[in-house]
């Protein structure tokens, strides 16, 4: 068995398209219009054969609760991995991405934790 997706779930799909494309620089992969919503996925440019990101609707009644306790406590919904999180950290903030943690030594690792804007706290990690 194998990862071949996985997803995270956004109030708004276009604006996550956006920021997951635009900012973040992951490219769509698949979209696929499914009636109010789409099954949308984006993948690392690096490796676009690899895991994709589905940007899922939190349309099911428990999913906006569920999401949104998760960004009121703090919690990540997901993390990325990169070769450096001090670099990424200040690309992103030169475009305007809001930290909730700035880049911070967590045992062998660096992490960062950003908003998303579409209801979600990410994690970037490196090493």
């Amino acid at each position: 068995m194998r990862i071949t997706m996985t997803s995270v779930m956004v109030d708004d799909q276009t604006r996550a398209l956006d920021f997951y494309t635009r900012v973040l620089g992951f490219v769509k992969k698949t979209d696929i219009p499914m009636g109010e919503y789409r099954w949308l996925t984006v993948v690392s440019p690096e490796r676009p054969d690899d895991v994709e990101l589905l940007l899922e609707p939190n349309a099911h009644p428990a999913a906006r609760p569920f999401q949104q306790a998760l960004h009121k406590d703090g919690v990540p919904a997901t993390s990325f991995a990169c070769s450096d999180v001090r670099a990424e950290h200040e690309r992103l903030s030169k475009l305007g991405v809001t930290f909730r943690k700035p880049p911070t030594p967590a045992g062998p690792t660096t992490i960062a934790v950003f908003d998303d804007t579409c209801g979600n706290l990410i994690q970037i990690h490196q090493g």
